[in-house]
């Protein structure tokens, strides 16, 4: 493998020649066709089948032809102008990058911003998110993440039934539109972060199994048949995933991916597809001179994902942690049922905010079994952390937000609980002016067993968490008109207070809070009063920040530490200037405070 350059697909070199390249082990026979041009592939090593010609250019739509029978789109097409049915279309990547002085920030820097791409803008794609990067930038954000904007059938799609990994949705700008937010993004000194599947393929175009044996009956996933990393023909399918990543950081300039649940992905090899990634993901950084970063999204609890591979780890650069958000929705007052009914509070809330993981050797009920392991001599900065994001909300029947489920208060507190953590914060989309529109799972496939199969399912599975109401249609355009944001909405009063709210939490984390990446908080229970006490250190070692975090109804009056002396109060989330019921009174900043309830507190202070 050329690590500078996809060896897979159509491709051009310098002399604006197709270079084309298909892995199909099993045929006898690989053509590829445009309009009424035929061209014959040569067999190469390991299966695959490649050809060199002038004959195709750029803008060309084209399909392969399997032993003189299939026509099939290419696995690895770049684009897709007729949708997951139609012929791939010939693109040439090279792209005039203005982007050379970027310098991808520090991980411990980054506050990612979720983006549903359709959902975000009127325009419903890359253009309306450039149209929007100044607002990100006001509030503080330093990395937009994309959900997957891979070719997905219909028009319209929450990006996780994507057929062709390396296809841009032609909706949302394809990929032209894609680097040219990229580079606007580097432009502005925002990172981008882009959401890959790896862990399965979606159900409708679907075609991959047409070349070769890219799938397994070896193991199941909730979505049918485990991608084939590890069996019998896998070294294809391994390639492919392999230069699917490197294309997104080479190619689209892409500072991190977010790897969908891998925990689903099943590989028992000698050399896990994860740490191979990893060691080509090494091998392209030290080619380039860039960084880039690669995050997991993993419910197992296993720091392996994210210990290097020296260490014997995956080496992953950092993972989501749903627990800390599923603890901090239980200890705001969300019922414990389906998946929360293993999370009673506020002990685990402190947990996680200790060892980032909740259940670290413990019995799960959910799981009916003993579950995790503690994350020793794991940084800050290997755990990202969220209040809410598109599987919180939208795995909800209703789709709500935060705003629609708790109080204005209770929504202040939990900001500050996920921006003063000592973790990577993430917010999603609209969150930062309290959007009330619901985030609903939507899709527009055509196959009619298909859309009932879904429907069904989505009914299943809310079935242990949800007894009231109808679970909106997935497939009704409604359902996803729902999802847009209302940007009208940040002018109004609250909202507009929200968001200034916001961007007074970012800006304190960024003063005080940048550097520590190992610093292990000091966290102090209050069981009975339903609160927690934070101890945040800062770079002067004599200096830190106390948080109070009070989840209760009832006002909280405090004795200050003896080991404290409490300087100035940074924020306070009761205070009118957020539309608070305001500060209690209070005898000072020495021997005791008054905290108002639900609301978050952080005072700069230094040891006695």
């Amino acid at each position: 493998m050329d690590i500078l350059k996809r060896g897979i697909g159509v491709n051009f070199n310098a002399h604006n020649e197709a270079v084309v390249n298909v892995w199909a082990p099993d045929a006898t026979q690989v053509s590829i066709a445009t309009g009424t041009l035929v061209l014959e592939l040569k067999p190469d090593l390991a299966g695959y089948w490649s050809l060199c010609t002038a004959l195709i250019q750029p803008g060309d739509v084209y399909w392969f032809i399997i032993d003189k029978e299939q026509r099939l789109a290419d696995p690895a097409s770049l684009a897709q102008p007729d949708g997951v049915h139609g012929g791939s279309q010939a693109i040439n990547t090279a792209y005039n990058w203005s982007d050379s002085s970027w310098e991808n920030i520090p991980l411990h820097d980054y506050i990612f911003y979720e983006i549903h791409t359709a959902a975000f803008s009127h325009e419903g794609t890359f253009k309306g998110i450039i149209n929007r990067l100044d607002h990100l930038i006001a509030l503080g954000i330093t990395a937009i993440e994309l959900m997957p904007v891979a070719s997905f059938p219909g028009k319209r799609n929450w990006g996780y039934d994507g057929v062709f990994p390396f296809s841009v949705q032609e909706s949302y700008g394809g990929a032209a539109g894609l680097q040219e937010l990229v580079n606007i993004c580097h432009q502005k000194g925002l990172a981008v972060v882009l959401d890959v599947v790896y862990n399965h393929i979606g159900p409708e175009g679907n075609y991959l199994s047409a070349f070769g044996p890219y799938f397994t009956d070896k193991y199941k996933t909730p979505w049918g048949n485990a991608i084939n990393f590890d069996d019998q023909g896998s070294d294809g399918v391994r390639n492919y995933f392999i230069e699917n990543v490197l294309m997104w950081f080479r190619d689209f300039h892409i500072d991190a991916v977010r790897l969908d649940a891998v925990h689903a992905i099943k590989d028992f090899g000698a050399l896990h597809i994860l740490e191979e990634i990893r060691c080509h993901t090494s091998l392209l950084l030290e080619k380039t001179g860039r960084k880039h970063y690669l995050i997991a999204e993993c419910d197992l609890n296993d720091p392996r994902y994210i210990t290097a591979i020296g260490e014997n780890g995956l080496g992953m650069d950092a993972q989501w942690v749903d627990e800390f958000h599923h603890a901090l929705r239980v200890t705001a007052g969300e019922p414990a049922r389906g998946y929360y009914e293993d999370f009673s509070g506020i002990q685990q809330l402190a947990k996680s905010y200790k060892d980032a993981y909740v259940y670290t050797g413990m019995y799960s009920v959910v799981r009916e079994k003993t579950f995790g392991r503690k994350a020793f001599g794991k940084t800050n900065d290997q755990f990202v952390v969220f209040s809410q994001n598109h599987d919180q909300i939208g795995n909800r029947m209703l789709g709500e937000r935060t705003s629609k489920l708790f109080s204005f208060e209770m929504c202040k507190l939990m900001a500050g609980a996920v921006l003063f953590s000592p973790f990577l914060p993430l917010l999603f989309m609209g969150e930062e002016w309290g959007e009330t529109n619901p985030f609903l799972y939507f899709v527009d496939h055509s196959d009619p067993a298909l859309i009932m199969q879904v429907r069904n399912g989505r009914a299943k599975e809310f079935a242990a968490m949800f007894d009231q109401g109808k679970t909106p249609d997935p497939q009704d355009e409604a359902t996803f008109n729902q999802s847009r944001l209302n940007w009208e909405l940040i002018g109004e009063h609250q909202h507009a207070c929200i968001f200034r709210y916001y961007q007074q939490l970012i800006a304190l984390r960024k003063k005080y809070f940048s550097f520590t990446s190992h610093e292990a908080p000091g966290v102090s229970i209050l069981e009975a009063q339903n609160s927690l006490l934070l101890e945040r250190k800062c770079a002067d070692p004599t200096q830190l920040i106390w948080c109070v975090l009070n989840f209760s109804t009832e006002q909280l009056v405090l004795d200050i530490p003896a080991h404290l002396s409490i300087s100035t109060e940074l924020v306070n989330s009761a205070s009118s200037i957020w539309h608070g019921p305001g500060e209690p009174s209070t005898t000072g900043l020495t021997g005791q405070i008054s905290v108002q309830s639900e609301s978050f507190i952080a005072y700069s202070a230094k040891y006695v």
